[in-house]
C-alpha cells in the first residue's frame, strides 16, 4: 500500500465502517486522523487516505469510499474497499463472521440487515453493544486524532487484532493442512471422522487455535464429531466432541487408564495417552450407542 500521511474521513455521525476501516488501516500505517470534508487536493493526493467520503474508490491514490456504487450492487462498505486493498477480504469474509453483516448494516440499513439475518428490528437492537456505541460517540466528537491520545491508540490495537487475526488463522490454516488428519473410526458401530491435530516441534502456544475453521473450510462440519488435539497444559491430548455433538460423552472416561481429566458435562477430557492407538480406543470407550446427530 502506498504510504501516507495524513488519514481523512468525514465528519459528523460515526459508523462502525469507516471507524473500523480507519483502525485497520492505522495498523498498516499509523498517521494521524482527520475528521472533515476532503478538498480536491486530498484526493488527488495518495499522502492523504480518504476513507468512506469522496465518493471515489481509487486504491492507486489511497481513496476508499462506497457510496458512488449503485444501489443493487452487493454490500461493500469502505471497511470492504480497505481490506480488499490489503488482500485480506476474502480470508476475513471467511474468518470474521461479523464481517458480512457490518456490511449490510452499512450499506442497507437496521431494518433491511435484520430481515436478511431472520430476526427482528427488536432482537437486533437488543445486540447493541454500548462499548461500541461509546467508541463511535467518542470519535464522532474528534476533529483531529493524534498518536498518543487513548483513541488513536484504541483504534490501533483493535486494527492490529483484525489483522493479526486474518493472517494468523491463514497461516494456522495452512499449517493445518500439512500436520492435521481426518480419522475415520467406527464408534459405537457407526462410521465417525475424528480431527486429529498431532504435537508438533517446537509445541503451538494455542494448539486449539484454527481448528474450527479448518473442519468448516474442508467442508466437513457435517461429518466431524471430536477434535483430539495437544493439551497445552501436559505433555497427553485433550479430546473434545466437536460441536457439543451428542455421539461423544467423555464422562464415558472417568476411570480409564490415561485420563486425568473429565468435564462433568462430558464435553472435554484430558489424557496422559499419546500414541495413536491409544487415543482411538478412548474415543470408542466415549462413543455413545444410539446417540442422535449426523454419521
Amino acid at each position: 500500500m502506498t504510504p501516507f500521511t495524513t488519514l481523512l474521513t468525514h465528519p459528523g455521525g460515526a459508523h462502525t465502517d469507516e471507524f473500523l476501516a480507519c483502525s485497520v488501516l492505522l495498523a498498516v500505517h499509523p498517521a494521524p486522523v482527520v475528521r472533515r470534508e476532503p478538498t480536491a487536493e486530498d484526493l488527488a493526493s495518495p499522502e492523504v487516505c480518504v476513507v468512506d467520503v469522496g465518493h471515489r474508490h481509487e486504491p492507486g491514490l489511497n481513496n476508499f469510499d462506497h457510496h458512488q456504487l449503485p444501489k443493487d450492487h452487493p454490500p461493500t462498505c469502505a471497511l470492504s474497499l480497505v481490506l480488499q486493498h490489503l488482500g485480506l477480504y476474502d480470508d476475513a469474509r471467511q474468518f470474521c463472521d461479523w464481517l458480512e453483516t457490518a456490511e449490510w448494516f452499512d450499506t442497507r440499513g437496521p431494518l433491511q440487515t435484520a430481515r436478511w439475518l431472520g430476526i427482528s428490528g427488536d432482537t437486533l437492537a437488543r445486540l447493541n453493544s454500548p462499548a461500541q456505541a461509546t467508541l463511535l460517540r467518542r470519535f464522532a466528537l474528534c476533529t483531529r486524532l493524534e498518536p498518543g491520545q487513548p483513541l488513536w491508540e484504541l483504534m490501533r490495537w483493535i486494527g492490529e487484532d483484525i489483522v493479526g487475526y486474518v493472517r494468523s488463522l491463514r497461516a494456522r490454516l495452512d499449517f493445518l493442512e500439512r500436520h492435521a488428519a481426518v480419522w475415520s473410526l467406527d464408534l459405537a458401530g457407526r462410521p465417525a471422522k475424528i480431527l486429529f491435530h498431532p504435537r508438533t516441534e517446537p509445541p503451538l502456544e494455542d494448539p486449539s487455535f484454527g481448528l474450527d475453521a479448518f473442519i468448516q473450510s474442508r467442508g466437513l462440519g457435517e461429518e466431524v464429531i471430536g477434535i483430539v488435539s495437544p493439551d497445552r497444559r501436559g505433555s497427553g491430548y485433550g479430546l473434545e466432541r466437536y460441536r457439543d455433538h451428542p455421539r461423544l460423552d467423555f464422562t464415558r472416561l472417568i476411570s480409564s487408564p490415561g485420563v486425568h481429566y473429565v468435564h462433568a458435562r462430558g464435553f472435554v477430557a484430558k489424557t496422559t495417552v499419546t500414541d495413536i492407538a491409544g487415543l482411538q480406543a478412548l474415543l470408542a470407550l466415549a462413543a455413545v450407542p444410539d446417540a442422535g446427530g449426523p454419521t
